[in-house]
C-alpha cells in the first residue's frame, strides 16, 4: 500500500507559494529530493503545480536521471477543469478524497505530492496524508499562500527526522499522530 507523502518547500513563515526564493541557498538539498523521487511510484498533483510542471519538466535539459525520473513517473491529477493530459498524467475522476484513497491501495510505494497547495488541504481535510516532508529554507516573505492555512482544524504528529543541511536549509519529517482531534 502507498503513503501520500507532501513534500514542500516553505518559508520561516510557512509561506509554500511560487517557490523562486529558494534558489540562493544553493543546491545541496537536491541529492535529497533525488533520493525522494526514486522512492515513488507515482506523483499526486494540483492543476496549477501540474500544468507549471507539465510546461517545463518535459523539455528541462541537463537534469540527468531525476528529470528521467520526474518525466517518467506516472502522474495523477486534481482538476475540474484540464480535459487533456499529458506527461503521462491523468486526470482524477469524481471524489479527490475517495480517488485518493483507492490510489493509496493501487499504489505500492510514495505517492508523491508536490506543491499543490489547494490539493494538500483537500487531503489533510480528509486524513489522507501519511507523511509530511518539510523544507524549511532560512528566510522570511512575510505574505503568501501558507501550507497550515487559518481556519484548519488541530493536528497533533510524530516527528519521524530532521536534516540540517549545510545552506541551513532544515528538512522536518513528521507524521500525523492517532491522537489527532
Amino acid at each position: 500500500m502507498g503513503n501520500v507523502v507532501v513534500s514542500e518547500f516553505l518559508t520561516l513563515d510557512g509561506v509554500m507559494e511560487d517557490p523562486r526564493w529558494t534558489f540562493q541557498f544553493g543546491g545541496d538539498h537536491l541529492q535529497y529530493k533525488g533520493t525522494e523521487l526514486f522512492a515513488s511510484d507515482a506523483l499526486l498533483l494540483g492543476r496549477r503545480t501540474y500544468e507549471g510542471f507539465a510546461a517545463a519538466w518535459p523539455t528541462m535539459q541537463g537534469n540527468g536521471e531525476y528529470g528521467e525520473r520526474m518525466n517518467s513517473l506516472p502522474k495523477f491529477v486534481a482538476s475540474t477543469t484540464l480535459r487533456e493530459m499529458e506527461w503521462n498524467a491523468r486526470r482524477i475522476e469524481g471524489d479527490v478524497a475517495e480517488a485518493v484513497a483507492r490510489l493509496k491501495h493501487e499504489i505500492a510505494r510514495d505517492i508523491l505530492v508536490f506543491g499543490s497547495g489547494d490539493l494538500v488541504q483537500t487531503l489533510m481535510e480528509h486524513k489522507l496524508i501519511d507523511e509530511y516532508r518539510l523544507m524549511i529554507f532560512p528566510i522570511v516573505l512575510g505574505s503568501g499562500k501558507r501550507l497550515f492555512r487559518d481556519g484548519g482544524h488541530q493536528q497533533v504528529f510524530g516527528s519521524a527526522e530532521a536534516i540540517t543541511f549545510k545552506s541551513g536549509v532544515v528538512l522536518l519529517t513528521y507524521r500525523p499522530s492517532s491522537t489527532s482531534s
